[in-house]
């Protein structure tokens, strides 16, 4: 029997199971060929292919179409940018046809050698085979097949193969090979070459060499195999590619190409847009842009890239490991003075920050000495001011909540009776808080509101501390309240997005007005008024037209600079994210330098003039009294100018300054009196420490009152403290006698007061220095206690420059 087998074995001819299984393929193929031709004619276009495709990501555009910020929102799949075959790498076309169809380029959709080769395999029971070509694969991509990728069934590769016969009489090779790396399925989640590009190699499809591509071409027929089946598979793909060479480590490399971590965007090129990160949370957050968005924003992506990397540059050198700063974050918006378009958005230092995802543009700050420009503008409006009146720059007690409130200067130094230009100028803490005494806290919390500043307490929360900026605000929200300033007092809002703009012209807000403006932008753009605090040459000092003001709160926490130039407003913040102090920083050395880098780069091929003077103001001609400052032009609203200011009739008192406890120098003390009094503190006065201070910096002014005479010395609770008309005692918590003690040893005159609080932790480096050193004087800060707390901080309001 066995001997009849083989002999009809070897009369059978060859090749005859071949020709058997190659009829029966053609005879279903053309039943097929004449019951589906409908769903052949149903496949689409190639461009409609190409022009619905929708990556992963959504991405945010410049206001000229450049790339800033890839977000993904798609969370089942990712899919990265279509493709274009002549950006796909010669060796990845290459393993692709070896692996998947290698007589792609010689059939017309069906491989029938390959299909009868795959029939008679089956056919016996031999080692499966596919038959599938990359036609016919991509015809079932095309039909929504991949949820059924699994199943193989004689109907379904029929319907495919005359799928397929179609597709080639309409589509190019070309166009069939570039549809289907873009819509091929490889491991997990991942869809389309450009996703598995990015997200197992970290580059471009077209930079994919021979092993790289042999892994990803590996990977379609077994996308979640383990690495050594993976690199196995790939293996015989470079051998088929003649670069068996290549096969060395391969298994290392796949494993190491497997852990690599996915990125939170998908692109076509290595240099992924992360731009503006904060930017486009903010944008999403608003607009809800679905996957394969490309939203066009107001921001300029050259300004935005050279924001970026100035404030990165200046933190770095604030960090030199010389000289430490404790610096960590930073943020910058600038802003279109006539279109209130967003240019710049940097949210945060990126990788220098500890809190790399909080947007420092829309966190809520103290503005420290940022909000004396519009208190000035308003006491101006009001007809209370102008900017020769001169204010007494002089010890001051306010009550406030059962204790007193006592700002000082940052330097603990007093100038004496300054113009308002100097007081503003040079940003001094006594003459603003007599400004606003003057305006009240109500009303001026009011005109801060209307400028979009986000006040979340009513005036008299903040009381008197208002003046130095003890508000929260938010770097947008203070950039446009200058930005107001800069268009003479209208204050509109600020736009992130073009197609986010009313049809109609909006409604302005004259929150000042034009001639307010004006003044207060003379003296924001006036060098000389700030040398007494700043000097000649500091990073204010532009060689344009720009108006510009820097604030520090307390504890040297925030540190801003916001200014105006004739076209731009730019606002800068450095600090830490954390609420950390910073060490020895203030706003003329953190911030001030990438303000006037920002604004330089800005008119660097642009002028920036100076505003015209509005109609309602008149430039006269000023002398001072006593030289108190030198002669000089100054701008007046019209009606309000004067020639000549002496301190009887121009000088604001502290006795005009209603609600004025004691001012020094001007005590109700005769001056026939011989007898020695004390003039500070007054008795039952409480001081509270503030915790967040140094304790070191902190400090109790003893004074003797104006106009008494005679030898005396201090003593406090029974200790003697010396014979100084003033000094500075490093405040201890409790209950204290001090005493002016004549030559004799009597008690001349005596307060008690006392002091709470515990001592304060060390928030500056040990090398800080002393009390009294120019570097002490730089890192004491001003505290602001609610004026709602019984405890007033007598020393620590220190100027926030």
């Amino acid at each position: 029997m066995r001997a009849r087998t083989n002999a009809m074995s070897r009369n059978t001819p060859p090749n005859r199971p071949w020709r058997i299984a190659f009829t029966f393929v053609r005879i279903a193929l053309c039943i097929l060929l004449l019951a589906e031709p409908l769903a052949a004619h149903a496949l689409p276009k190639f461009d409609d292919v190409r022009m619905q495709w929708r990556s992963s990501d959504w991405l945010l555009l410049s206001r000229d179409g450049v790339p800033l910020q890839r977000t993904r929102i798609d969370k089942t799949e990712r899919r990265g940018d279509w493709v274009a075959l002549a950006d796909v790498s010669p060796a990845l076309r290459e393993a692709i046809v070896v692996s998947e169809d290698k007589r792609f380029y010689e059939h017309s959709g069906v491989d029938w050698r390959g299909a009868a080769a795959a029939a008679w395999a089956n056919l016996w029971n031999t080692r499966t085979r596919g038959a599938s070509t990359v036609t016919m694969q991509l015809t079932g991509l095309l039909n929504d097949d991949r949820e059924r990728s699994g199943q193989r069934s004689i109907a379904r590769k029929a319907n495919q193969a005359v799928s397929a016969l179609w597709l080639e009489h309409t589509w190019r090779k070309d166009q069939i090979l570039e549809a289907y790396l873009n819509l091929v399925p490889f491991r997990g989640e991942t869809i389309g070459l450009s996703a598995l590009s990015i997200t197992l190699f970290g580059k471009a499809p077209s930079g994919l060499d021979e092993r790289e591509a042999a892994v990803a071409a590996a990977l379609i027929r077994a996308p979640n195999a383990p690495y050594a089946k993976v690199a196995e598979r790939a293996c015989r793909i470079l051998r088929d590619m003649q670069a068996p060479e290549r096969c060395v480590n391969l298994a290392a490399f796949v494993q190491l190409a497997f852990a690599r971590p996915a990125p939170a965007w998908l692109s076509v090129s290595p240099d992924a847009p992360t731009l503006a990160p904060h930017f486009a949370r903010r944008i999403a957050s608003e607009t809800h842009p679905v996957a394969g968005a490309r939203v066009t924003s107001t921001l300029d992506a050259k300004l935005q890239r050279f924001a970026s990397d100035t404030l990165t540059r200046t933190l770095v050198e604030l960090n030199a490991p010389a000289h430490p700063r404790n610096v960590h974050d930073g943020a910058v918006v600038v802003l279109d003075n006539a279109t209130g378009d967003v240019l710049a958005w940097v949210g945060s230092s990126g990788g220098l920050s500890g809190a790399r995802d909080v947007d420092a543009v829309l966190a809520r700050r103290q503005a420290g000495s940022t909000l004396k420009p519009f208190l000035y503008a308003q006491a101006i409006d009001e007809r209370r001011l102008t900017t020769a009146s001169l204010l007494d720059d002089a010890p001051l007690d306010l009550a406030a909540g059962g204790g007193l409130y006592i700002p000082q200067n940052y330097d603990k130094d007093f100038k004496g009776w300054v113009s308002v230009r100097t007081a503003l100028g040079s940003s001094l803490n006594v003459p603003a808080v007599r400004t606003l005494v003057m305006v009240t806290p109500h009303r001026f919390a009011k005109t801060l509101t209307a400028l979009g500043l986000p006040l979340e307490q009513s005036g008299d929360y903040y009381g008197y501390s208002l003046a130095l900026g003890s508000a929260d605000v938010t770097l947008l929200s203070l950039t446009n309240a200058y930005r107001a300033l800069a268009n003479g007092g209208l204050a509109t809002p600020a736009f992130d997005l073009p197609r986010r703009k009313p049809p109609a012209p909006l409604a302005q807000q004259r929150v000042f007005s034009a001639d307010a403006s004006y003044i207060i932008t003379t003296v924001l753009a006036d060098n000389n008024a700030r040398t007494r605090t700043f000097g000649f040459d500091s990073p204010l000092a532009t060689r344009f037209f720009s108006a510009v003001k820097t604030g520090t709160s307390k504890d040297m926490r925030d540190n801003w600079t916001v200014g105006y130039t004739s076209r731009y407003t730019v606002g800068v913040w450095v600090g830490n994210a954390d609420g950390q102090p910073m060490w020895d920083v203030s706003g003329v050395t953190g911030a001030a330098p990438i303000w006037a880098a920002i604004v330089g780069y800005l008119h660097r091929r642009m002028p920036s003039a100076a505003p015209r003077a509005p109609a309602g103001v008149v430039e006269t001609r000023v002398r001072f009294d006593g030289n108190i400052e030198p002669a000089r032009n100054e701008w007046f609203v019209d009606g309000t100018q004067t020639q000549t200011v002496g301190l009887a009739a121009n000088a604001v008192s502290p006795d005009d300054a209603g609600g004025i406890a004691r001012a020094s120098g001007n005590a109700a003390a005769s001056a026939s009196s011989a007898a020695p009094r004390i003039g500070s503190p007054t008795n039952g006065t409480l001081f509270a420490l503030d915790p967040d201070i140094p304790a070191t910096r902190q400090r109790v002014v003893f004074e003797r009152a104006s106009g008494t005479s005679g030898r005396a010395s201090w003593r406090l609770d029974g200790k003697p403290l010396g014979g100084e008309a003033r000094v500075l005692w490093l405040p201890w918590p409790g209950r204290h006698l001090l005493e002016l003690v004549n030559a004799d040893g009597s008690s001349a005159d005596s307060v008690r007061f006392e002091v709470r609080g515990a001592t304060a932790h060390q928030a500056v480096p040990p090398h800080a220095g002393k009390p009294g050193t120019a570097h002490a004087r730089a890192a004491s800060q001003p505290s602001q206690t609610s004026p709602t707390s019984p405890l007033q901080d007598s020393t620590t309001n220190g100027q926030k420059l």
